[in-house]
């Protein structure tokens, strides 16, 4: 019986490794394949020593063949050892990892979303003589086993919404987080609370949970595993990857600069390894702290050790965490420092992970600076050394005068208007009197008081300055206003539109149908002209370009392309400008520049604007001419701009800003499920389509085919991720009064 057993684990083991391989074929796997099968044809008629003699032997070589072709394996190779059904899984490590643990909101079938598992979990060391017992919030992506019910770890919208409402529970009771990262990606569905919302919520939110945090990666795929990954520590598995999007969907939006009508196995493996998705990779590039190594081929639930080893580094990482935010730890960090080399480590040093609320403070604020440093290396700075130290100095002088002007003088000014407020308030129960007996007198001898009543208003929040320039006043005249030809709106079978000459469409009726209102695609030049002050726009970074930072094949001729057919540097545009005498800052993507998608120098830019608002304390406008999402062909470099942005956006909030989105033309994917979608106030024009997927990777993730209006403005505001839907031509004014609004006098909330 033994015999029969090891047999079928060694045929197994033989199994897996064909998998793992795919096409390359091994003669050393082959062989040992063959024999097995003969030893099992044998094993009943030999001796029971002799056969588990020979079955040691078969063993001994595979495991010396698995390790052979352990260093062998390309990126494409990990992405199937991920997949594989055999792969360890959420519930292998809580039972291997942790000494107790509990599953909450839900189990199984029975679950909100059974591929979203949360376990508040124990974890009991010995440090010396001293045991400790660690409580911890477990929250993870679960494949399981083949349990299809589990949908491969691909997230719905309230599977995020779980995870982050325990995440605020292990916040509320002060206990670190460990974050289990193993999707293929969120599912796409847009029904509320939405894929591309509830991620951007789940962004926001960890961007201030005051507790450890520790994300580890197994598979970690687009913008469903940023939705638990926003960590102080990421640790990642040696054979797991971490992508903005799978290599065969990487591969499929390839074919079309290939010349192809399906993906080829070996652009699969070229967009693979051109990605850079592989622990080594993303450690190199500072997206992951540290790798956990696995046993060749990659970890499965009988491989004990690793799990032994996963134990020891998840609880150096949690140690790290908590001692870099406490005053009192020199000692323990050195003694953590030299124990690296260890088996067991920290195994001396005493580290509780509750933290005191200044400690917890200060690991927002070291959170908020490991996401800022990333990627900066990224992207093409083109300033010479001259313009950066000028930039360097005015960075410093807004500062020096933020700090000056709302920090210190603010103290006073409030002091101020409150006497001069009580003052005034005192002399108005004098001067009503006289009023009143004046009015009285003026009365009795039959004198008109005069005017036309009282025309100042209550609920008037501010006086916006004078309008700087005539409406009706264009600097900018579109090309297709310049053609001599008869349009026709695409309602016109149904709502009986007339065909409207482009000179009128293009020109007085800013591309909006006069019967139906139906909005034409506008160049994102007509905003600039017709939304702000004539005059009014300083744009600024002109100098960060957008690059190739992972070598793509053909990328960079692509890239270059952009440039010169837009006479940009990137899809983003930052700038300062004023809507009817109001002061803000502008950020803009372009769907112009290779459609508007975000990589690194989009994300820099973007990070460098909210700084620049928050520094001067002025109004964000997010302005998204259009967006495809994140520039695949830039791998995590592009991806990681989804938390480090919300990060920044996240500041610049909790200061004080008034941040607002307005959506136009197609938006979608990363941004939107980030920095975009975290904002409480979203509008759009009303041509926008607004969505985490397209209608094609819905077909192929989900194999459903969506309505014509699945992605329509009028649907995101019906499930509430919008506020309100614009006309194109009322934008300025609609603006005007939201700043006017929203921000009050000061254009700012505090």
């Amino acid at each position: 019986m033994d015999i029969e057993k090891n047999l079928d684990a060694l045929t197994q083991r033989v199994a897996y490794a064909r998998d793992i391989l795919g096409s390359r074929v091994s003669d050393r796997l082959e062989n040992i394949s063959e024999d097995i099968q003969n030893l099992a044809k044998v094993a009943d008629g030999l001796d029971l020593e002799v056969a588990l003699a020979k079955t040691g032997e078969i063993a001994r070589r595979l495991s010396l063949l698995e390790a052979d072709l352990d260093p062998l394996l390309t990126p494409m190779d990990k992405v199937r050892i991920v997949r594989h059904p055999q792969r360890v899984c959420l519930k292998d490590i809580l039972e291997n990892v942790y000494d107790n643990y509990t599953e909450i909101g839900g189990r199984d079938e029975v679950s909100i979303d059974p591929g979203m598992l949360i376990a508040r979990a124990y974890i009991t060391r010995r440090v010396g003589k001293k045991v400790m017992h660690h409580p911890v919030m477990v929250v993870g992506q679960e494949k399981g086993h083949g349990q299809e019910f589990r949908n491969g770890g691909s997230i719905k919208p309230w599977g995020n919404a779980k995870a982050l409402k325990y995440m605020k529970v292990a916040a509320r009771e002060n206990i670190p987080i460990h974050a289990y990262v193993s999707t293929p990606g969120a599912y796409p569905i847009e029904d509320y609370p939405g894929a591309a919302q509830q991620i951007a919520e789940n962004i926001y939110e960890m961007c201030g949970i005051d507790v450890p945090i520790v994300a580890v990666f197994s598979e970690g795929g687009s913008g469903g595993a940023e939705a638990i990954a926003m960590a102080d520590k990421r640790l990642m598995f040696s054979h797991g990857y971490y992508s903005v999007i799978s290599p065969e969907g990487a591969a499929a939006i390839e074919c079309k600069f290939h010349g192809l009508t399906r993906a080829t196995p070996e652009l699969i493996e070229l967009c693979a390894k051109h990605q850079q998705i592989t622990a080594q990779d993303n450690l190199r590039n500072g997206y992951i702290d540290q790798i956990i190594q696995e046993p060749p081929l990659g970890a499965r639930n009988e491989h004990f050790d690793f799990f032994k080893q996963l134990c020891a580094q998840v609880i150096r990482a949690t140690d790290e965490v908590a001692v870099s935010v406490r005053s009192v730890s020199v000692l323990r960090k050195l003694a953590m420092r030299g124990g690296k080399q260890r088996k067991r480590v920290g195994e001396d040093v005493i580290v509780r992970w509750e933290l005191d609320p200044a400690e917890r403070e200060l690991l927002v604020w070291r959170r908020y600076q490991k996401y800022r440093k990333m990627s900066l290396g990224a992207f093409i700075d083109k300033r010479g050394i001259f313009e950066r130290l000028a930039a360097k100095y005015m960075e410093f002088l807004f500062s020096v005068y933020s700090t000056v002007r709302f920090e210190i003088l603010k103290h006073f000014q409030k002091k101020i208007v409150r006497v001069a407020t009580d003052f005034t308030d005192e002399i108005h129960v004098v001067t009503s009197k006289m009023d009143r007996m004046t009015c009285q007198a003026m009365e009795l001898l039959g004198i008109s008081s005069g005017g036309g009543g009282d025309e100042s208003s209550l609920t008037c929040l501010s006086k916006p300055e004078r309008e700087t320039r005539a409406s009706s006043g264009q600097s900018y005249v579109s090309p297709k206003s310049l053609e001599d030809r008869e349009i026709s709106c695409p309602h016109a079978a149904t709502r009986g539109c007339m065909d409207i000459w482009a000179r009128d469409l293009y020109g007085e009726f800013g591309g909006v149908c006069p019967n139906c209102g139906h909005h034409f695609p506008m160049e994102y030049q007509w905003y600039l002209a017709n939304v702000f002050d004539r005059g009014s726009i300083r744009e600024f970074n002109q100098s960060i370009a957008a690059g190739n930072p992972t070598n793509f094949p053909h990328f960079d001729e692509r890239i270059q392309q952009a440039k010169e057919k837009t006479h940009l540097q990137s899809s983003c545009v930052t700038f300062n400008a004023s809507i009817m005498g109001i002061r803000l800052t502008c950020g803009m993507l372009v769907a112009n520049f290779r459609g508007g998608s975000v990589g690194s120098a989009e994300g820099e830019k973007l990070v460098r604007a909210l700084d620049l608002a928050r520094k001067r304390h002025q109004p964000f406008l997010a302005y998204i001419h259009g967006t495809a999402g994140i520039r695949i062909q830039e791998g995590v470099n592009g991806l990681i701009q989804m938390p480090r942005v919300t990060m920044s956006v996240r500041r610049y909030i909790d200061e004080g800003g008034l941040y607002i989105v307005l959506y136009d033309t197609n938006s979608y994917a990363g941004p939107v499920a980030s920095f975009l979608g975290c904002s409480p106030y979203q509008y759009a024009v009303r041509s926008s389509r607004i969505g985490f997927a397209g209608p094609g990777v819905i077909r192929e993730t989900t194999g459903m085919d969506i309505p014509p209006n699945y992605h329509s403005a009028h649907k995101a505001l019906s499930h509430g991720h919008i506020q309100d839907i614009w006309d194109r031509r009322d934008v300025r004014a609609n603006l005007h009064q939201a700043f006017l609004t929203m921000g009050g006098r000061n254009l700012y909330y505090r």
